[in-house]
């Protein structure tokens, strides 16, 4: 693997404005005011795009030993020299242009989207602090860079999941994330200080390069650590639970949050960290556990949601765990994580965006049951959810087809009973994303147009319209890139053999099924979840309040697969009960004996202010009460 970066001349020398750009961007439109109003949204989508503009120059001159940016001195502090420094490689790049390629559409999609809120500005302003944070959490060339990135994402998302603040779903919801990624971001911060112990620096090439000095221990509490801060940032078990609310912001955040840039932020990581967790058997393979439980749980989840935004959430929490799946079966199967990471990026994007496409022709309404028939009235956003719908569900030589199913070959090359089990789960979760993601077409865009005897929340009646052109188009090139992404970057081990020098070369190994078998066995899935769909959504009418009695399974799926009541079990109630038991501790066991010591002085020097009365009479029943005392004492001294 590269370790020998070279120092950046020409061209890379300037890299440091692919943050500079929208972090101006950003500071621009909070500082400018309501000056801005009117060209906001175009400053900002400016910036992205000339930042995709560099990723794209720099991606073509990359130096095949990758590049590296010393850009200040950071934190010297005694033994601690932390350098702000910038790492382009082929890992890093790649990430630059599907955060900024995909973050760019998105803002242009947006400002159709957004063109009526009267704090556009601000949200611009939002997304470009977004798009940053993730550019330095990428670009980064060290841990402590990465987590400061890392940590910016975590305040952005949060800005923009309660920006209808109004809303106390959406403010609630903020929270929830915020909160939820702040556990994970506690097991990042310790793996950190642990590197910082064991190895003297936080850089990557240092930390690295000594990892054959550590001991086994070391390095799998180091991967389990990291673990945790990518469970936090990329939804998954047990920190899922913050993804799907996170539906409560605006779609394009939505779009820019599951597609581009935060829930990638973990598969990032640990391919990063490939070095590590290539020492370690038990990281990898509580990496795949992870991966394997949470791509099942989320289709479980998708399967009986009618919210169309939380059907996506999950196939995404979903998705995420194949990408999981992958890291964890270590060297070699990196490269493929990341085809389908940025694949995803494109069906989910253009997914999301569609959805967003349906909302704004339905009154801002997400129940699909109360929707049908839209395809006539919606043709070009049909069409582009139908290109992202074909693309995940695997559709054959579509981008799904060529990133998903080598992810089930390398699960059952595993090996043994481990192959069986995470292979049997990657091939069942196929079928199961055929299943939810037909059911959400067929009642979106088929059947009855359920939606004509029905009135939105406010009162309106529905008259589905296309969405203009500064948001179809967007959509549309993203539906190219669903189709054709995955024949690109997959065929010939394009893209894997691109990013070898980074995260290891890939070896292709051979399970107990032939890929061919893998491939029918996986389409036969595919097919069986879209026909059981076509059967129970497609043939038979969809009521539009959703059955109040369904079997334990389906409660369990509407109920979120159990994921907020584990937290609510596990960490909420006994944080409420820890939280009230410490209040009456301090009210009635500290500040009690505080107040109590005060009240018996007080009543003390009240009866002792009694005594000073004046009258000699009270003085002389005193010193004889002194005096019988002092006798009393004398007596039991003596006969004692």
């Amino acid at each position: 693997m590269t370790s020998d970066y070279v120092n950046a001349t020409g061209l890379s020398s300037v890299a440091w404005l692919l943050l500079a750009l929208p972090l101006a961007g950003a500071a621009i439109l909070l500082i400018g005011g309501s000056a801005l109003d009117r060209i906001g949204h175009l400053l900002a989508t400016l910036m992205v795009v000339i930042a995709f503009g560099i990723g794209l120059a720099l991606f073509f001159q990359l130096d095949a030993r990758g590049t590296h940016l010393q850009l200040f001195d950071w934190i010297p502090s005694g033994d601690l020299d932390i350098g702000f420094g910038l790492q382009l490689d082929p890992l890093s790049l790649t990430f630059v242009l599907l955060i900024t390629g995909v973050g760019a559409l998105i803002h242009v999609y947006s400002i159709g989207y957004m063109a009526h809120d009267p704090e556009r500005r601000k949200f611009f302003a939002y997304l470009n602090l977004f798009v940053a944070a993730m550019l330095l959490l990428v670009l980064g060339d060290g841990f402590v860079t990465l987590y400061a990135g890392w940590e910016g994402v975590g305040l952005a998302s949060y800005l923009l999941i309660g920006f209808w603040s109004d809303r106390p779903s959406a403010a609630t919801a903020a929270k929830k994330a915020f909160v939820m990624n702040r556990v994970g971001d506690v097991g990042l911060a310790l793996a950190i200080f642990l590197m910082f112990r064991e190895f003297g620096t936080t850089s990557y090439a240092g930390v690295f390069s000594q990892l054959g000095d550590a001991s086994s221990g070391t390095i799998t509490t180091l991967a389990l650590l990291l673990l945790l801060g990518a469970c936090g940032k990329s939804g998954q078990v047990p920190l899922q639970a913050w993804l799907p609310d996170a539906m409560e912001g605006p779609t394009p955040v939505s779009a820019l949050i599951h597609a581009a840039t935060m829930v990638t932020a973990g598969v990032y990581l640990i391919a990063r960290s490939a070095p590590l967790y290539d020492l370690t058997p038990d990281g990898q393979l509580v990496v795949c556990i992870v991966g394997a439980v949470t791509l099942m749980l989320g289709s479980i989840a998708g399967c009986a949601k009618d919210d169309i935004k939380k059907v996506l959430a999950y196939s995404t929490v979903s998705q995420i765990g194949y990408m999981f799946l992958a890291v964890g079966l270590g060297s070699g199967v990196y490269g493929l994580a990341i085809v389908h990471l940025l694949t995803h990026g494109f069906f989910k994007a253009a997914l999301f965006l569609g959805a967003g496409s349906v909302m704004h022709a339905m009154n801002d309404d997400v129940d699909m049951r109360r929707m049908g028939g839209l395809a006539r009235r919606l043709p070009i956003t049909f069409g582009v959810m139908m290109c992202g719908y074909l693309a995940i569900i695997g559709f054959p030589f579509l981008s799904g087809f060529y990133s998903k199913d080598p992810i089930i070959e390398a699960a059952f090359a595993a090996g043994g009973t481990k192959g069986w089990v995470l292979g049997g789960a990657a091939l069942l979760a196929a079928g199961l994303t055929a299943f939810y993601m037909s059911r959400m077409m067929i009642m979106t865009f088929f059947g009855d147009a359920r939606w004509k005897e029905l009135r939105s929340a406010d009162g309106r009646e529905y008259h589905p319209h296309e969405s203009p052109p500064v948001m179809t188009i967007p959509m549309i090139l993203l539906a190219v890139g669903a189709l054709g992404a995955g024949a690109f970057l997959a065929i010939g081990h394009r893209y894997v053999e691109y990013v070898a020098p980074v995260v290891g070369a890939f070896t292709e190994e051979h399970g107990p099924l032939s890929a061919l078998a893998i491939t029918v066995l996986t389409l036969v899935l595919v097919a069986i979840g879209v026909v059981a769909a076509f059967l129970l959504f497609g043939r038979r009418s969809v009521p539009v309040t959703a059955p109040a009695h369904v079997s334990p399974l389906v409660r369990w799926a509407r109920a979120d697969v159990g994921g907020n009541a584990v937290n609510e079990t596990l960490v909420a109630r006994p944080g409420i009960w820890l939280t009230r038991m410490s209040v009456y501790t301090d009210a009635k066991g500290i500040d009690g004996a505080v107040g109590g010591l005060a009240a018996g002085l007080g009543a003390l020097s009240n009866g002792w202010k009694r005594w000073q009365n004046g009258f000699v009479r009270s003085y002389a029943l005193s010193m004889m009460a002194g005096a019988v005392v002092l006798v009393l004492a004398l007596i039991v001294v003596r006969y004692s």
